[in-house]
């Protein structure tokens, strides 16, 4: 089962060249969640990442990136994940807000695959949830989806499916709006 929908552009950090950011969720028999990000806009204005060898890196937030955070109802701890257009990605495990630090594990391999067009940038990636801290299986699962996009003055624009008041924080509870079944249990 894959559930679609639509990032919201922060109202202090706007853009003219991206029209609009949705990202698919779904689920695997493997209890892998599948993340498929689309850019719709003039991706020839914006600065994207080139492609390079996949692999493991810090700070991606700073440039073009999509970005999944994943929280577990009724606790604080929660997980970030960065993916760029580059294929490089991070992991990081919070025990509480801003709490965290990087999960060094390369055994994560999210697979990230990338397509470019005139008008649009895809990005997909996946998240094994069997190479994760433990997760309750009767959890519902709460995800926060998020986007930052850079153009060539540098400016960076902040998506995300729910901003909670205030500057951009994709940490911040308000934005985990998004809640899936952990696998196994009926939506």
């Amino acid at each position: 089962m894959t559930f679609t929908s639509v990032l919201k552009c922060h109202v202090e950090t706007p853009t003219r060249a991206v029209s609009g950011i949705e990202v698919s969720v779904g689920l695997t028999q493997a209890g892998e969640i599948a993340l498929g990000y689309i850019l719709r806009g003039e991706v020839d204005r914006l600065l994207i990442p080139t492609p390079r060898t996949p692999c493991r890196r810090d700070e991606l937030w700073r440039r073009t990136c999509f970005e999944s955070f994943l929280g577990v109802e009724n606790s604080s701890a929660y997980l970030e994940f960065n993916f760029s257009p580059s294929r490089e990605w991070a992991a990081y495990a919070f025990r509480a807000y801003r709490d965290g630090e990087p999960i060094e594990s390369d055994d994560l391999d999210p697979q990230i695959v990338v397509r470019r067009e005139a008008a649009t940038l895809e990005l997909s990636a996946v998240i094994r949830l069997d190479r994760l801290p433990a997760i309750p299986s009767d959890a519902a699962l709460r995800l926060g989806l998020s986007a930052v996009v850079e153009e060539p003055n540098g400016s960076l624009s902040y998506w995300a499916l729910k901003h909670p008041p205030g500057k951009p924080d994709f940490h911040h509870p308000d934005s985990f709006a998004f809640e899936l079944p952990f696998p196994g249990q009926k939506p």
